[in-house]
């Protein structure tokens, strides 16, 4: 590179444009640093500061939301500042608070480090934002591999627990296939893309837009194929699609529970705003519609009918729920498929992620409170007689259930709804009535956890002690952000309002 090359690289660096970022990144180093300056009987308000800096972050970027970087290229092109990258760094910051929520519950049951784990999930969080204002194959793929590796540390994190630690082996091995896919994938694109015997050949084929210029000019390309299909192959590893959903169900039993729930909402989020990068409206691929869009309709289809019909058979409520999110998976892909042709269905797929979100955490904090020291080792059995030990509880957990369930008028019902209009007016009518399928199939699953809750009395073991482990007490301020949570669920049910009309302009 040139003296005056690496001068126009250095003028597109806005620093400022990735302000929130740089903030996680460096209140992820003030707690390491705290961590040794403070004496330890201080250390209990670390985790204060870490919710305290992330809902900051959160505030000022709402403060700034219609920044001057806003709809601009910057750093060399390889980040794109739009409203729906906006929302996506929203939902990342919502998803680390509800994670701090749920690890202060969990992680005290456990005689485990503490800050380290506040420490990634900031780190993570950051790489997430990034990856969803990516325009560059570059960016994406650094972007991914710090959230990635940060989840591998993650997912193993209670290393004296062999759920824990089997899952963490199990999720780096099906992690670094599904690298190795995407990373290929890139590399044929990239050298395809450069062939300078082919029309509209360019050496910036990491960059989106020229490699879609590229695409649109070189039809039915087989190397250009082919490469399309090993990166959405690694995307689909990320979200959990079938047939790449294998690793789901070990890997959301071993976990930690908050881990659990940021693989179940922010990582998920993250795979879809990468697809939509690269499939939805101006997306790279979308010159390739006709390669893609079947592609992507056999896949939500198939990822539909098996996350639900696996759901059914399972008394694990983590291995419930890690399937009931692949079949959460096939619900956004249908949105992603309706992209191209319904313009309703980007701000419908934002509207199911954060009702997916509010529902997930409501579900995951009762998760908690029920789960004893073996967090891998939580039954349908354990929630009997939950309504009469703690009706607050019982009724929390049947709001986020039936959200995720998709009962009206609750949020899910909505984001569902959306997203099968979006559907119906792309012309999907095969996948539309495979995901009405889905919806009735979840029912039984979702139900059962809700008359396990509320019908069934819990009866130990004749020849045995009871095995049900002790709940958590549940403090107040637990309380308030269970409660706050499930209210969000029925307000956004019977009213969209302004947050539904501000995802549908996007």
């Amino acid at each position: 590179m040139t003296l005056e090359a690496a001068k126009l690289a250095a003028e597109s660096n806005v620093w400022a444009a990735i302000f929130p970022e740089l903030l996680l990144g460096c209140l992820a180093l003030l707690l390491l640093a705290l961590e040794i300056v403070l004496p330890k009987r201080l250390h209990a308000i670390i985790p204060d500061i870490a919710s305290a800096g992330v809902l900051g972050t959160l505030i000022g970027l709402f403060l700034n939301w219609n920044s001057a970087t806003l709809g601009t290229a910057t750093f060399s092109g390889m980040i794109v500042h739009s409203p729906g990258g906006q929302i996506m760094r929203a939902f990342f910051l919502l998803s680390a608070l509800g994670v701090f929520l749920l690890a202060r519950v969990t992680l005290a049951k456990q005689p485990m480090p503490k800050i380290e784990f506040y420490h990634i999930v900031l780190v993570v969080t950051g790489a997430m934002m990034l990856l969803a204002q990516s325009r560059h194959f570059l960016m994406l793929f650094v972007a991914l591999e710090t959230l990635t590796i940060g989840l591998y540390i993650l997912v193993g994190y209670f290393r004296t627990r062999t759920a824990s630690l089997e899952a963490g082996l199990k999720y780096l091995l099906m992690g670094a296939l599904s690298s190795g896919l995407l990373l290929f994938g890139i590399v044929l694109l990239y050298g395809v893309a450069g062939n300078p015997s082919l029309p509209a050949h360019t050496a910036q084929a990491m960059n989106y837009t020229e490699l879609a210029r590229f695409l649109a000019a070189n039809p039915g390309n087989f190397v250009a194929s082919l490469g399309i299909v090993l990166v959405l192959a690694g995307v689909a590893f990320k979200i959990g699609a079938f047939p790449f959903q294998i690793w789901v169900p070990d890997v959301y039993q071993g976990a930690p529970t908050p881990v659990t729930a940021f693989l179940a909402v922010a990582s998920k989020g993250a795979g879809f705003a990468v697809l939509l990068a690269l499939c939805g409206p101006g997306g790279a691929f979308l010159p390739y519609s006709g390669l893609v869009t079947p592609v992507l309709t056999l896949m939500a289809a198939a990822t539909l009918l098996f996350g639900n019909l696996a759901a059914l058979t399972q008394h694990n409520v983590k291995r419930l729920l890690g399937l009931s999110g692949v079949a959460h998976a096939g619900f956004l892909l249908v949105g992603v498929v309706a992209a191209k042709d319904a313009p309703m269905a980007v701000g419908a797929i934002y509207f199911y992620l954060f009702a997916y979100l509010v529902a997930s955490f409501t579900v995951f904090g009762v998760m908690a409170h029920v789960a004893g020291p073996d967090d891998a080792d939580q039954e349908l059995d354990h929630y009997a007689g939950l309504a009469k030990e703690n009706p607050f509880l019982a009724t929390v957990l049947a709001v986020g259930l039936g959200s995720l369930a998709g009962i009206p008028p609750l949020a899910g019902f909505m984001g569902k709804l959306f997203v099968f209009m979006a559907a119906f007016q792309a012309g999907h009518g095969t996948t539309l009535a495979v995901a009405i399928v889905g919806v009735v199939i979840s029912i039984y699953y979702y139900f059962g956890w809700i008359k396990a809750a509320f019908f069934d009395t819990w009866t130990p073991p004749a020849d045995a002690a009871p095995v049900r482990p002790a709940r958590t007490p549940l403090s107040l301020g637990m309380g308030v952000a269970l409660g706050t949570l499930a209210l969000a669920s029925v307000v956004l049910g019977f009213y969209q309002g302004p947050l539904g009309q501000w995802l549908a302009l996007r």
